[in-house]
């Protein structure tokens, strides 16, 4: 985390570290953060459990119908409660009662740590002994307020589909295979390819919401102004000569503003007709700069997903890292 956020730490980046870098045992995380980005649009600083309890349920609803498991652990009395009340078998009111009891035990506590470290703004302050409930902060309101804000619920949800789909198909080493499929991410699951998420929505939080290029805002959001554009680092055309890369593996994307990916003063790239073929030069071409490594300031502190794939004699594996789940003690 303090890689990711050594030059950028505004409250959308230290928000964007919660979300991809804390560590995971159950979805509740991700639940809590759509909560708080729901509540966020209302005045009121004090909410009470049972307050917060409708929507952080709703959405592990949401969740469990389209992958059931929600934890690493085998049984959860909570999750249980949420699946009765989908069939059926539990009221509203029920369920709002169980999830107060039940479903804020460890992910209050838990949501402003990464790497076992609390960062250094709260978001909310635990108040549950005094009032019931916890206090929204001014940093909250503020991020709101943030370019970056209409970007985040996107990011929640491609890191939650990423995260729930390892733990479904029960990834060992806390790794998730890929593919691309057009701007999607996919998995093979029995014998199937499944949409996931988009490539935009999953990498944005990474590269903090700026143009891989220029470092100019971009955006998620697909009625913005600034809708980022997906793009090949290593571009398409080196299938020309040879190159034995899988160019359109998520290893090789990046996010750009359209000014950078389609203008005429856009990003310089070297034409694959201009590669002298000489022996030899597919390793030079595979060993050159690669994502993360960025051709400007901001590279080096971007923690892309692809970071610890690596380059060697050809032997090309897909991205194994966007889907960290990060085995840990938090809930």
């Amino acid at each position: 985390m303090a890689e990711f956020l050594e030059r950028q730490r505004t409250p959308e980046n230290y928000w964007r570290a919660i979300i991809l870098f804390g560590q995971n045992v159950a979805s509740y995380k991700f639940a809590l953060a759509k909560t708080l980005i729901e509540l966020s649009a209302h005045d009121n600083e004090s909410v009470k459990l049972e307050e917060l309890a409708e929507p952080f349920s709703r959405h592990i609803i949401e969740h469990l119908a389209k992958a059931p498991k929600q934890a690493t652990s085998s049984s959860s009395r909570f999750l249980e409660s949420c699946r009765k009340f989908a069939e059926g078998k539990l009221g509203q009111g029920e369920l709002i009662g169980q999830t107060a009891k039940l479903g804020f035990s460890n992910v209050i506590d838990a949501f402003h740590i990464v790497n076992r470290d609390e960062i250094p703004i709260r978001f909310f302050v635990d108040e549950r002994k005094t009032t019931g409930g916890i206090r929204l902060t001014d940093e909250l309101f503020r991020l709101r307020e943030r370019l970056q804000f209409g970007s985040l619920p996107q990011e929640i949800e491609a890191r939650w589909r990423l995260v729930e789909t390892a733990w479904q198909l029960r990834v060992t080493r806390n790794v998730l295979a890929v593919d691309v499929d057009g701007e999607s991410l996919v998995v093979s699951q029995n014998d199937r390819r499944v949409s996931l998420t988009s490539c935009r929505d999953a990498l944005n939080g990474y590269q903090k919401g700026k143009c891989f290029y220029c470092f100019n805002d971009i955006s998620v959001e697909n009625t913005s102004k600034r809708l980022a554009d997906v793009d090949h680092f290593h571009p398409r055309m080196l299938v020309q000569l040879d190159v034995p890369l899988k160019l359109d593996g998520v290893w090789n994307l990046v996010l750009s503003c359209r000014e950078c990916n389609r203008g005429i003063d856009g990003k310089s790239r070297t034409a694959a007709s201009q590669v002298p073929r000489t022996p030899g030069h597919e390793k030079r071409i595979l060993h050159h700069q690669s994502p993360p490594v960025a051709r400007n300031d901001h590279g080096a502190d971007w923690k892309h997903p692809a970071r610890a794939h690596r380059i060697s004699e050809f032997n090309i594996r897909d991205c194994r890292g966007l889907a960290d789940p990060h085995m840990g003690a938090e809930r």
